[in-house]
């Protein structure tokens, strides 16, 4: 699989702890387990893509802790270029503490860090990593000027701008004006409409009407949608695995996703390897462990 593309976004430490059940107000719980994973959806997404086959490029800011060489040498070790990756003097690196549920199900504390720091000049002195990419990768977990940057030098360069719009939040015009292609859960289609949730494909229309080109929804167990203006809805569903942890699920499906689209894959193919990427990811505890390599998804493809 070839194909190059640029992630602008960020970079964190993963404490991860496992419960039997989540804590209430005010209660103290034991946890069976306690972990450290790197993580962030940047660099998330960015390793998933990588371990597909996909060139990759890495704009972002680490602190000045210990954190911050362990995040650039496992990118390294994936292979993602990081000559655009900026130390930040006297910032820690961001951090998520995550809870998983005996479910499976997670909740997490987000600390920015130096990932709060990354400034549109940042992305503008990056801008040679654009030239080439078909795809340009970005989340919120930024700041929005940045993200806002970033899509316009993409668009410049022309790559395609694929955003994953997450933390979940308001989105501005002048934003989804830019985006090609938006991947969000149901959640997120929810808060950019700033409104409760209808029928899944409605609000995706609804999205369209902003300027985005295409909006793909992933539904979890149910699977995965995208629709287009004036096109049909295209569905693809869910794998069927034993589930251990959703952490890095979706971050796994959205690298696969922009990695066979920058490999030029047709639209249908593509999403299909972003729910395999997605169904594995579930089978293994942690996010960046879970990131399957192309061997397991050509494996799981050919199963299915």
């Amino acid at each position: 699989m070839a194909g190059t593309i640029v992630v602008v976004g960020s970079l964190n430490m993963d404490l991860v702890m496992r419960v039997d059940r989540f804590p209430k107000a005010g209660e103290t719980r034991r946890a069976h387990t306690f972990e450290t994973f790197i993580g962030g959806k940047g660099l998330n997404q960015a390793i998933a893509a990588a371990r597909q086959g996909c060139r990759v490029r890495l704009i972002g800011r680490v602190g000045s802790d210990s954190f911050a060489e362990t995040l650039r040498a496992v990118a390294r070790r994936e292979g993602i270029e990081d000559r655009w990756l900026l130390n930040t003097p006297n910032m820690p690196s961001g951090v998520a503490n995550i809870v998983v549920e005996r479910s499976a199900e997670n909740f997490i504390l987000l600390a920015e860090g130096a990932n709060g720091a990354l400034k549109p000049a940042d992305v503008e002195a990056a801008r040679a990593a654009f030239a080439g990419a078909q795809l340009a990768l970005m989340q919120l977990e930024v700041p929005l000027e940045s993200v806002l940057t970033a899509a316009r030098l993409a668009r410049q360069a022309g790559a395609q701008v694929v955003l994953v719009p997450a933390p979940a939040r308001p989105l501005p015009a002048e934003l989804l004006a830019q985006v090609d292609i938006l991947v969000a859960n149901r959640d997120e289609i929810s808060a950019i409409l700033s409104e409760a949730a209808h029928e899944p494909e409605i609000d995706a229309r609804r999205v369209l009407r902003a300027g985005v080109g295409m909006v793909v929804v992933t539904l979890g167990a149910r699977g995965a949608f995208c629709v287009r203006a004036n096109q049909p809805m295209r569905s693809v569903p869910a794998f069927t695995v034993h589930a251990m942890d959703t952490t890095g699920a979706g971050d796994a499906f959205v690298g696969g996703l922009v990695a066979a689209l920058a490999a030029a894959e047709p639209l249908e193919a593509a999403l299909r390897r972003a729910a395999a990427c997605g169904a594995l990811a579930c089978t293994v505890m942690g996010a960046e462990p879970s990131l399957p390599r192309r061997e397991a998804v050509e494996a799981l493809l050919h199963r299915a």
